[in-house]
């Protein structure tokens, strides 16, 4: 079927109603439009060599976004023909990626300021943040491919900054698994196409009567989302590209591509037959991710490696809500609260890192020679091991009791024992920044950084005292 043909169909099947309203679903993609504008002004700006001018530019426009999501909340509808979702998981990501997007602006002021093309990667945040908030709104499987394709350029040459051996290398490895992972989406989402004869989400139920176009279209999204998401077995690219790319760039690639992937993977699945064997698939790539994950880093001397390592095993947590979904009613306000958590402690301690050190050794003895600095890396650490009262715990906790009450008590058994295990790998920064009473070096923060890992502290501290109060406007 041509594309014209099917768009016809499409047409010729939709009421009134369901047709293109372009007054009515304009104003429900305001924040994307605020977002678009703020890329193309900054770039605007980078062209007339005023990059300063550049990063507050990005960080309001980012925020004004944000604000016009806020009226969104509890909105439950699509737009553009239904291709498009404006629900909890698509308006929630708005309000948790936009403003992590700023603060990763704003952490990489220190390491571009001055350079030549200080202002473009200030434009890329902003543009790969785009992508991400297709995934996180995908109504249709054309905004998969568009979230991904777009969301994975901004990240290859944000990774490839540096122009230095080691960014180069990252970038070329992210590259070229970025592109087979992409294409291989691609091709099977075309089985999907063929089963159900509509490229809507929502009308996946028919897939189900094809089993094997059922199966490949399943294989191809996980691939192509898992490597969005860095979940084990599609991660490789991810400890490289967070070691070789700038510091700011990792902490990005940590919460904003992933989680728009995640929730991406949430808005398929709702939609998809479980006859297809997705939860049980999701729930197989979660108990991995999570025991790779942590023993991977249990062996990394260099902290951002450990961290990147940290962040394949976090995506398992992730997928504990996932795998719930049709069969919990806390699967959505748990991805969203671990979501607000994880970009909070995510942020924050790569932002400890980029004061201290990317090494272990380096944070020998910060806990005593910067006690307010290391009271913030404990805090960001024992929040993403899930121990109370900060603001993992509670996203921990939501997770696992969807999978519980999903009907996954084993894998709950597994997130739970790979929590413990996680206390190990992140004792491993802990214990050196007090044991050692001479540090190496007093680590310095610039304003800037100061401000990125105080508001990230607040945010952990703050998510985690009003959880609850937070759970009851996600839906």
């Amino acid at each position: 079927m041509s594309a014209p043909i099917f768009f016809l169909q499409s047409m010729d099947g939709m009421g009134m109603d369901g047709g293109m309203n372009m007054g009515r679903d304009l104003p429900l993609v305001a924040p994307e439009i605020a977002v678009l504008l703020t890329a193309v002004g900054t770039l605007v700006f980078e062209m007339v060599r005023l990059p300063r001018v550049a990063l507050p530019f990005t960080v309001v426009g980012l925020l004004v976004a944000t604000s016009l999501t806020i009226p969104l909340v509890g909105t439950e509808t699509t737009v553009f023909m239904d291709t498009f979702r404006v629900d909890a998981l698509g308006v929630w990501a708005k309000l948790i990626l936009l403003p992590a997007t700023a603060l990763c602006a704003v952490l990489a002021y220190p390491e571009v300021k001055d350079t030549d093309r200080e202002g473009t990667v200030y434009a890329l945040f902003s543009f790969t943040a785009i992508g991400t908030l297709a995934l996180a709104g995908a109504g249709d499987v054309m905004f998969l491919v568009l979230g991904v394709l777009l969301s994975s350029l901004g990240s290859f040459a944000l990774v490839a900054y540096p122009r230095d051996d080691r960014a180069t290398e990252a970038a070329m490895k992210y590259l070229v698994f970025g592109s087979v992972t992409s294409a291989a989406m691609i091709f099977g989402l075309t089985f999907w196409f063929g089963a159900s004869g509509s490229t809507l989400l929502s009308e996946l139920g028919g897939v189900g009567e094809m089993p094997l176009a059922a199966t490949a279209g399943l294989v191809a999204v996980l691939v192509g989302l898992g490597y969005k998401a860095s979940v084990a077995p599609f991660h490789f690219w991810a400890p490289d590209a967070y070691d070789g790319g700038p510091l700011a760039v990792a902490a990005f690639l940590s919460v904003v591509p992933k989680v728009g992937a995640i929730l991406a993977l949430a808005q398929v699945v709702r939609f998809l037959p479980e006859s297809t064997g997705w939860p049980l698939a999701i729930a197989a790539l979660a108990a991995l991710s999570m025991t790779y994950g942590n023993f991977a880093a249990l062996v990394q001397e260099n902290v951002v490696r450990l961290l990147a390592y940290s962040s394949i095993a976090q995506s398992g947590y992730f997928l504990l809500g996932v795998a719930a979904f049709g069969g919990s009613e806390l699967a959505v306000s748990s991805l969203v609260v671990f979501a607000a958590a994880y970009a909070a402690m995510n942020i924050g301690a790569f932002t400890i890192v980029a004061v201290a050190g990317r090494d272990l050794r380096d944070f020998a003895g910060v806990g005593r020679s910067a006690p307010v600095l290391g009271a913030a890396m404990v805090v960001f650490l024992v929040s993403l091991v899930g121990i109370p009262p900060v603001a993992g715990f509670f996203g921990k906790f939501l997770l696992f009791g969807a999978a519980i009450e999903g009907g996954f008590v084993w894998l709950a058994v597994v997130a739970i024992l790979n929590s413990v295990l996680s206390l190990g790998v992140y004792l491993r920064v802990i214990v050196p920044m007090y044991r050692a009473t001479k540090p190496r070096a007093t680590p310095v923060s610039v304003p800037a950084i100061g401000a990125v890992w105080m508001i990230a502290l607040f945010l952990t501290v703050a998510i985690g005292v009003a959880a609850q109060a937070l759970i009851g406007n996600i839906v």
